[in-house]
């Protein structure tokens, strides 16, 4: 499966697995088929051992043959766990620079477009990661395995020629007729991945928004559908179970039968004399060893199956081609006009064209919601260059043509949904950047936020659990936006920021919003329909239709337009 964008597969994904850790691969592959190999001889030293020591009662060949022995199983222990240990932790080291990449597309501030939501991105970085990451124990396993099955296929041609033939011949049979399942493996395995992806998605959406359901009455429809679409993946998952469990059988009973076939023609020869006792052991027990190699292979090819389908959904994401192209030009010098745009047309609007100058402090209100959601989507530059037409201008250059790190150091978006994140109140507020907290408080003050520090004993270094889920709507909002003043952009966009307000603390909000933002060089653009914002603005731009149908003061509006003082004042 190609991903469009940068060419990546699911089987990309997997070779670039195998380079990426290719030293410790191949040390690892090495000792592992050290261990496979003098395992294999085992059974082939004991018929040694009772043929020229103990058939002969000599008792200096047995005491040397036991050394041996010893000396061998030192070898097949040290072998196995220094293969094992540089396997998994090439293993390991996969997972991690799977998520790692996984997270990087997801956070990448151009967007991508993997067509997949925040549950089943999280799915993938999950569990899909890891399943990705099995490639590297299948190139170990299988390598072995093989190793063990041509060592034990030439000690055979040793003791008798047709019988090592037969094991040569009749292995690759076997691994080949169990291969065939291999489509199937893979199908089933990505068919699971999706539903448990889609189940995962749909439970981060409803816990998300279970005040929301319970506010409605909801929440047992929600019930229902989460229901079913957990038995759905429980079907799926049953079916790929179902599969694996008979490629499994097949395997095992594949194994046994080819093992008595063995055993059973060097029971054969052994009556025939043809093979001595010693023969005969090392014979019943390269027969029964053989087993456990011919299953390694056929659970190879399970894990192979998981690792393809995983891969596909792991290169969905990381080769996902990006949603926006930015420039290369840097942050452009301050211009009277910090931000423009001219005769733009996107999803509902219309030729619009808006003017934000320094130190200005511009209101748009939209009629439709829509049109407002439209607007604040394509200057958050979330928008492909290709979907929209006009120019967007900032500092008085194209907005592509500049560099994302340009436009995000002059442009800052504060969307209506405000995204918070565990951690404390201080974190938040910073996010990332070394701010002074007289700083912080002071943004907390202009955003009316002081009561959320003050209801706590922790204050500003209260802890806030994931989403910001233990403040209210309203708290969120302010806390949202006391974080963007402290960032204090030289643009900066805010989309209705007040709806989960009480009318009084609202007021106070503008008043310390208007304060904040009274910087000369500052531009400030809201979207809203708040008449305590809009009284603080310099000018509103009215969008009707996706058009903009008037403009003016806010009280100027308010006295000669109907409409616009019905949408403000009801």
């Amino acid at each position: 499966m190609t991903v469009p964008g940068d060419g990546t597969s699911g089987a990309a994904v997997l070779r670039r697995a195998l380079r990426r850790h290719r030293a410790r691969l191949v040390a690892g592959v090495a000792l592992l088929c050290t261990h496979q190999a003098t395992e294999a001889l085992v059974p082939v030293a004991i018929g040694v051992v009772i043929d020229r020591a103990v058939a002969t009662g000599d008792l200096r060949a047995l005491l040397f043959s036991l050394a041996g022995l010893a000396a061998l199983f030192t070898v097949l222990a040290f072998a196995y766990r220094s293969g094992a240990r540089l396997s998994y932790a090439a293993l390991e080291q996969e997972a991690y620079a799977l998520r790692v990449e996984i997270a990087g597309s997801a956070l990448d501030p151009r967007g991508r477009r993997s067509g997949m939501r925040d549950g089943e991105l999280l799915s993938v970085t999950a569990s899909d990661a890891e399943l990705s990451a099995l490639v590297v124990r299948v190139a170990g396993l299988a390598a072995a395995a093989l190793t063990a099955v041509v060592v034990a296929a030439v000690a055979l041609l040793v003791v008798d020629v047709p019988l090592g033939l037969g094991v040569l011949v009749g292995v690759p049979l076997v691994v080949v007729a169990l291969q065939r399942m291999a489509p199937l493996l893979t199908r089933r395995s990505a068919s699971q991945q999706e539903a448990l992806a889609a189940t995962t998605s749909l439970a981060v959406d409803l816990v998300t928004g279970l005040r929301v359901l319970r506010g409605i009455g909801a929440q047992d429809h929600a019930a229902r559908r989460y229901a079913a679409a957990s038995r759905h993946a429980l079907d799926v998952t049953l079916r790929a179970a179902t599969t694996k469990g008979l490629h499994l059988g097949l395997t095992t009973t594949v194994n046994g039968l080819f093992l008595a076939a063995v055993a059973g023609v060097a029971g054969w020869l052994a009556l025939q004399g043809r093979l001595t006792i010693g023969e005969l052991v090392a014979v019943v027990g390269l027969a029964q060893f053989i087993a456990e190699p011919v299953q390694t292979l056929g659970f190879c090819v399970q894990l192979f199956a998981m690792a393809r389908a995983s891969a596909g959904r792991v290169a969905r994401v990381v080769g996902a081609a990006p949603l926006t192209r930015p420039g290369t030009a840097g942050a452009p010098a301050p211009a009277p006009t910090r931000l423009a745009l001219d005769t733009v047309g996107y999803a509902g609007l219309d030729d619009v064209s808006l003017r934000v100058g320094a130190g200005e402090v511009l209101g748009v209100l939209a009629y439709d919601p829509g049109e407002a959601e439209a607007l604040v989507a394509l200057l958050s530059g979330r928008i492909p260059r290709e979907d929209y037409r006009g120019t967007l201008y900032v500092d008085g250059v194209p907005a592509e043509e500049l560099h994302i790190d340009a436009v995000r150091g002059t442009l800052l978006v504060e969307q209506h949904d405000v995204a918070l994140f565990e951690g404390t109140l201080r974190e938040n507020l910073a996010a990332g950047a070394d701010v002074d907290e007289t700083l912080l408080r002071a943004a907390v003050r202009a955003a009316a936020a002081e009561d959320v520090l003050a209801a706590h004993p922790h204050g500003i270094d209260r802890q806030l659990t994931e989403r910001g889920a233990n403040l209210s709507g309203g708290q969120r909002q302010r806390i949202g936006l006391a974080r963007a003043l402290a960032a204090d952009p030289p643009v900066l966009v805010l989309h209705n920021p007040t709806t989960a307000v009480d009318a009084v603390t609202e007021v106070q909000l503008a008043e310390g919003l208007a304060g904040a933002r009274a910087v000369a060089a500052r531009g400030t653009l809201l979207v809203t329909n708040s008449p305590a914002l809009l009284r603080i603005t310099h000018r509103v731009a009215v969008i009707d239709g996706g058009r903009v149908v008037a403009e003016g003061q806010h009280e100027q509006l308010l006295a000669s337009d109907a409409r616009y003082r019905e949408e403000v004042l009801r």
